[in-house]
């Protein structure tokens, strides 16, 4: 079933700098439970919208879009989609929910005995602004980086661990509790130094355990989130590594990159379990035979972690299921910059190089028993541990993702 473009968000404003990127989406997010959408819209601007509960209503954004192309501001109980103006060129955008404030806490970030959402964006200028979500509210900034925050990601399950990576070629880990903060501001964790080229992209695995990196460079770095050093360099690629995203159950890792091809780790072995090659669909469409057209700008699994959605230079987003080497569905798209799928499943935005953003239906699936097993024994169990278990080689192999 191939993916069904279901709506499209287009910038509110005409184009204010002779920036290429300032017209450019970057990035898109969804929060953890699904309930609001970001969407860095260019123009300086980040867009907020509280999300409808169903495709039935998702559907209709796209009747609400007034003649300029702009969406309407809507409401879902109150809550209405907010213009978050950030000053600076967005690249990158990340939510996470900050614990509740407690008694006696003299500066109450969010209400008190209330946790809050909160977004972080990555600026042109460095700087990392957080806000509340509900609010609108800027609640304060992260200074240290010395060139544009290209992406972010925060520590799983509402932790307040948030990595950055910027073109100034570091990573740097923030701590966001409130024990974290000081009178010179919110502390700096670590800094971490290793990659040559501008970093692209930062992926924290969801037992909180790895960290990945790509940058302008063959190998992308995995790095331990316990002791914050480099764990090994993931080498197989023959072009710049731009995107990566670890599997929901952390036990596989995906990294894309210019050289068309998306691979397979497991991150715990640093093993290549396979490659995904991006081929031109057939040769009557009007697509270049050259590889770069075929050049990787974003992976990202499905919740279940059955599916991979990929964006590539060559007009197209594909859909790969895991035990397959072929994609399973295909979408005409215009310049993708990056793709993310909707918390529980069902559908894909994906960002544009005009400042668009795409809704697209994706497969629904029901787990096998088998999957929901693995995917629950290896949210706790290592590659090594679960290969020192007394049980039948098939079985570990299944295990560790070997079968397909």
């Amino acid at each position: 079933e191939e993916p069904v473009l279901l709506a499209e968000l287009k910038p509110g404003r005409p184009q204010r700098y002779d920036w290429k990127s300032s017209c450019e989406t970057w990035s898109v997010a969804f929060s953890p439970d699904g309930a609001w959408f970001a969407w860095s819209q260019g123009h300086c601007v980040v867009k907020l919208i509280p999300w409808p509960l169903g495709e039935a209503e998702l559907c209709k954004t796209s009747e609400r879009k007034s003649r300029g192309g702009k969406a309407e501001a809507r409401s879902r109980g109150g809550t209405k989609e907010k213009t978050l103006e950030c000053g600076q060129i967005v690249w990158g955008l990340a939510f996470s929910t900050w614990p509740a404030a407690e008694e006696g806490d003299t500066d109450p970030t969010c209400a008190l005995g209330l946790p809050c959402l909160v977004l972080a964006t990555g600026l042109n200028d460095g700087q990392i602004k957080i806000w509340e979500v509900q609010t609108g509210h800027l609640l304060f900034s992260l200074l240290g980086h010395q060139d544009v925050v290209r992406d972010l990601s925060f520590a799983p399950s509402g932790s307040p661990i948030l990595v950055s990576a910027s073109r100034d070629k570091t990573l740097r880990v923030w701590d966001l509790s409130r024990d974290g903060r000081s009178l010179q501001g919110w502390r700096q964790v670590q800094v971490l130094v290793g990659h040559v080229q501008w970093v692209y992209c930062c992926s924290i695995s969801p037992d909180c355990s790895m960290l990945c990196s790509a940058a302008g460079e063959k190998s992308a770095l995995l790095w331990s989130m316990r002791s914050y050093t480099l764990i090994r360099r993931l080498e197989g690629h023959q072009s710049s590594v731009v995107s990566c995203d670890f599997s929901p159950d952390s036990a596989l890792l995906v990294t894309a990159s210019y050289d068309a091809c998306v691979i397979m780790w497991d991150p715990y072995t640093g093993e290549q379990l396979r490659t995904l090659r991006h081929v031109p669909l057939h040769s009557t469409l009007d697509y270049s035979s050259d590889i770069h057209s075929s050049s990787l700008r974003s992976v990202c699994f499905s919740p279940e972690g059955l599916y991979l959605a990929t964006v590539a230079d060559d007009r197209l987003l594909r859909i790969w299921a895991l035990e397959l080497r072929s994609p399973v569905a295909f979408a005409p798209m215009t310049n993708g910059l990056c793709c993310i799928y909707f918390p529980h499943g069902g559908f894909i935005a994906t960002g544009t190089r005009d400042g668009h953003v795409q809704f697209w239906t994706a497969p629904r699936v029901l787990s096998s028993l088998k999957h929901l097993c693995r995917k629950a024994l290896r949210t706790f169990l290592t590659t090594y541990q679960v290969l020192a278990l007394p049980i039948p080689r098939k079985l570990k192999e299944f295990l560790t993702y070997r079968t397909f």
